[in-house]
């Protein structure tokens, strides 16, 4: 498996990853209308593409793991999500930087990929001069973090008119 900066051709299957991913890997702990509503406030956000700063792991040519950082205020979020988006630019010497839209293949799932493109996210942000970084996490993304040495800042309930509210928790973590 190799890991690579994700192009705009990359799209239709980091897409088709993240549905995947949310759908088979968030059932365990959250209800039906909870997953179906997480969609309304996950996704990709475009914008990391456009900034370099969004990656994928192939293995043998196929998309197994994607996951970004960002220097912009935006702490979680797609292009169509209800939560809006700050594209204001963060300070290295003071805000944390952003972890985005990790998400691993479900057949592949535990098998360190999620774990790897963190690593790829937190060494490219503490390259850019960041010494934070914070996350906004699914309750199924939570073990993972922890077991990074993430920690809970608090908990959230992501809500938007006629939507279901969706657990999360936003975490961070020092950089080394």
């Amino acid at each position: 498996m190799q890991h690579r900066v994700a192009i705009r051709a990359d799209i239709p299957a980091i897409t088709d990853l993240m549905a995947r991913a949310s759908d088979a890997l968030q059932r365990p702990f959250l209800t039906p209308a909870q997953v179906a509503a997480s969609r309304h406030f996950m996704g990709l956000d475009t914008q990391l593409i456009a900034d370099g700063t969004y990656f994928v792991i192939e293995d043998a040519g196929r998309i197994v793991g994607c996951g970004g950082w960002s220097r912009r205020a935006t702490l979680f979020g797609g292009d169509a999500s209800a939560v809006a988006r700050e594209t204001r630019l963060l300070d290295p010497t003071r805000d944390p930087a952003r972890v985005r839209a990790m998400y691993t293949d479900p057949d592949r799932a535990r098998r360190g990929i999620g774990r790897r493109m963190l690593a790829v996210c937190e060494d490219a942000a503490r390259a850019a001069g960041f010494t934070r970084v914070e996350l906004m996490a699914t309750l199924s993304g939570e073990p993972l973090y922890r077991a990074c040495g993430y920690v809970p800042i608090e908990a959230v309930m992501a809500a938007a008119d006629g939507i279901e509210p969706v657990p999360m928790v936003r975490m961070g973590k020092g950089l080394r």
